[in-house]
């Protein structure tokens, strides 16, 4: 199950967006443009910035998140939002055994096809585990004949065994990473990744994290959220049709 941490955020991320926007658009010095700000002064101006459409102020803002019980499938999806960073755990130095995954709602509905799907998994981690051994035994002695003492060739010939064994792994595997974006892309995610054109996992994900940015910086994310949120669905004929609905979840978090 996707669970999201905030591990971190730039302090104070509304006075900071306000402290830009003010340099932007007064005379002051980099030592004064953070007098008497005050929250709510930093509040409104975070909105001016947001009716206007000026949002590089917003960039200077950053949040880091830890994600953990989320498939290698939405790994797929997530690293395309390029304006972020990412730390993934890794396959290659991390071995999989008894590897969790993520099982889709839609097979979870129907007790055949999560009887099938789990058989399925099974037989990845058995394939896994069995490649793991045959490659490490191979790798182990070739080790072992140049020279290399028992107890490092047992480590080395490991790790260089589930580098290629992990290719029969499936994308429901699970892996957890941390993220980190700035505000303006986390606004674009959000926009793209809470409608409910998106895909099933990724938008759970995307909801845990504006949640958790509302609470940080209400301000900044108040109108945070698919494009309905705080206009039209832009979505044409593929629309939802629960935009009203869509717009009161946001409005709760």
């Amino acid at each position: 199950m996707v669970h999201v941490t905030l591990l971190a955020h730039t302090p104070a991320p509304e006075h900071l967006i306000a402290s830009a926007a003010r340099l932007c658009y007064s005379p002051s010095s980099i030592a004064t443009i953070q007098d008497k700000l005050t929250d709510d002064k930093a509040a409104s101006f975070v909105d001016m910035l947001a009716e206007i459409g000026h949002e590089s102020p917003i960039e200077h803002a950053s949040f880091t998140f830890g994600i953990e019980g989320v498939s290698r499938s939405l790994l797929a999806q997530i690293t395309r939002h390029r304006l972020a960073s990412f730390s993934v755990q890794s396959q290659r130095y991390v071995a999989e055994n008894a590897f969790e995954y993520v099982l889709p709602p839609e097979i979870a509905a129907i007790p055949e096809a999560a009887e099938e799907y789990r058989r399925a998994m099974q037989e990845d981690q058995e394939h896994y585990e069995r490649l793991t051994a045959l490659l490490k035994q191979k790798h182990e002695q070739a080790f072992l004949d140049a020279g290399m003492d028992e107890k490092a060739a047992a480590r080395a010939a490991e790790k260089k065994a589930i580098e290629d064994a992990r290719f029969v792994l499936p994308n429901a595997c699970t892996t957890k990473m941390v993220v980190t974006m700035n505000a303006r892309s986390l606004l674009n995610f959000f926009r793209h990744r809470c409608c409910n054109r998106a895909q099933w996992e990724i938008r759970e994900m995307a909801w845990q994290m504006l949640a958790l940015c509302k609470q940080a910086a209400p301000a900044l994310f108040e109108h945070a959220g698919p494009a309905c949120v705080s206009g039209p669905c832009p979505e044409g004929k593929s629309t939802c049709g629960k935009a009203a609905e869509v717009r009161e979840k946001a409005q709760n978090l």
